[in-house]
């Protein structure tokens, strides 16, 4: 029988703003027929962190914003975005210790600012996690034919492309899902120390073939356009400030800023899996904190190698990798073992992805949001309906969609998310002062309010039309919201306290 503090917020059954109290969440995890299986240590949470953050950046960002945004001063676009990561992170430490719930930023929205927000943030974190486990699945199965010497993952039908390499890594990952958060960490894991020892065998050949006049100069001049990054293409802030577009000087810092943001997706993700760890107040916080120091300090060495070792303007164009430099240079070997690399890291990328999709999706189901029944847990303790679901919505979209620009709102929707933790602890610590936190942010409320800033800094640095496409999937969200989760939410229907 819930106390009366776990009921706490619970009243106004038929407000927007009605929140869920902290209790009452962590009640909620002892359902018998939806609960998680609790196997996870801070090792595997800074495996699952490294796992999906060391991935998508380095073997697939890393170049081409080198060559079409910010010459050489990607590092400093890396250094930009990982003091915006780092600044959410603690908030996310914070949250994920007092609140070891699955679902992360919706749980903890739930129970600061109401079921509406939480709900908008659901929504969004949605948007993130299937959209991002999709583009990335595409990026594996390019380096799938690279590896395996044949042209394409793809087949053409007629005027339809489906990409079988993607859709096969989303089944396979999928199977492994379902069988327990266990053994896709020892997965990650093999994974994780194969492309480690790839990342070694860059920066030590790399360094070789390192010359200093590369880098300069450091911060390219303005250049314009040449794509038709003009108009609503090009970055918000750009655009407000009358800027003709966003390629390189400074207006091409900022807007890479926001776009190897993409690259550090996924410390999040390890908040999702709270309600699955062993220790979470202390286990959480470390593996938030700590994958994220370890890919900042990879990120920023591999970016001066990867710039210092051919001109920025030789990595211009959509197909540069960061293999394309080892090519420019004729080491073959060394092109296939990123390769490898790649294949290796983004595997793991899609893995802990697709994972923080469907505990966001079993939070919401658990509270009625969205239907109870795939809130079931199997034997394993793993909602395996909600895998099979997430399972094939991101196969349709890896196998058949093209996503062009589409890879930023999977930027806009993850700050979005990061500004409303911030929020929520400067909230949570003046509303429940009262509660246990394992881990506390320093310097409250400078430290979220700085967090915030960065987070509103980036995202008025990525395109116009990111911005209304972001509207829209907003705009659906509302409606299913006042359709059918008000009427079929579990707080909603509580007795008032």
């Amino acid at each position: 029988m819930p106390t009366p503090e776990a009921t706490q917020g619970a009243g106004r059954p038929n407000g927007l703003f009605r929140t869920k109290s902290v209790e009452q969440s962590i009640l909620d995890t002892d359902e018998p027929d939806a609960r998680l299986r609790k196997d996870l240590t801070a090792w595997d949470l800074t495996i699952f962190g490294v796992a999906v953050v060391v991935g998508a950046g380095i073997f697939t960002l890393t170049a081409r914003t080198a060559g079409n945004l910010a010459g050489p001063s990607v590092s400093l676009a890396f250094v930009f975005a990982a003091i915006a990561c780092g600044l959410t992170a603690v908030c996310y430490a914070e949250f994920a210790s007092t609140v070891p719930v699955a679902g992360s930023a919706y749980t903890y929205s739930y129970a600061t600012f109401g079921e509406l927000v939480a709900w908008i943030i659901g929504w969004d974190l949605i948007l993130e996690f299937a959209l991002a486990a999709s583009v990335v699945a595409k990026g594996w199965s390019q380096y799938l034919g690279t590896v395996f010497g044949f042209e394409s993952a793809t087949v053409q039908w007629g005027s339809v492309t489906f990409d079988w390499g993607a859709v096969t890594l989303i089944a396979v990952l999928g199977v492994l899902l379902a069988l327990g958060t266990k053994i896709s960490s020892r997965v990650s894991a093999i994974a994780v120390a194969i492309k480690l020892g790839v990342i070694a065998v860059v920066l030590v050949v790399g360094v070789t073939y390192f010359k200093a006049s590369n880098l300069s100069p450091y911060i390219p001049p303005a250049q314009p356009s040449e794509n038709g990054d003009s108009g609503l293409h090009q970055s918000l802030f750009s655009f407000l400030t009358g800027a003709e577009g966003s390629n390189f000087g400074w207006y091409g810092l900022l807007a890479a800023a926001s776009i190897v943001f993409f690259a550090f997706l996924g410390f999040d993700v390890v908040a999702t899996a709270a309600e699955e760890t062993k220790n979470p107040q202390k286990a959480v916080p470390r593996g938030i904190l700590g994958s994220l120091l370890i890919v900042t300090v990879l990120y920023v060495a591999v970016t001066l190698v990867l710039t210092g070792m051919v001109p920025y303007t030789e990595l211009s164009g959509d197909n540069a990798t960061l293999a394309t430099a080892f090519a420019i240079h004729g080491v073959d070997w060394a092109k296939n073992i990123i390769s490898i690399g790649a294949l290796a890291g983004l595997t793991t990328v899609v893995m802990v992805l697709f994972l923080g999709q469907t505990r966001v999706l079993f939070a919401m189901s658990r509270d009625g949001l969205l239907p109870r029944s795939l809130a079931q847990t199997g034997k394993r303790g793993t909602p395996v309906r909600l895998t099979v679901l997430v399972g094939v919505v991101c196969a349709a979209l890896s196998g058949f969609a093209d996503f062009g620009a589409l890879e930023e709102m999977v930027n806009i929707g993850t700050l979005f998310a990061f500004v409303l933790v911030s929020v929520g602890v400067i909230v949570l610590r003046r509303t429940r002062p009262d509660l246990s936190r394992g881990f506390r942010v320093p310097l409250v409320p400078l430290i979220p309010i700085l967090a915030v800033l960065s987070c509103l800094w980036l995202m008025v640095n990525l395109s116009v039309d990111t911005w209304l496409r972001f509207l829209v999937w907003m705009t659906i969200g509302f409606a299913i919201y006042f359709a059918y989760s008000r009427h079929h939410s579990l707080l909603g229907k509580r007795p008032s306290s």
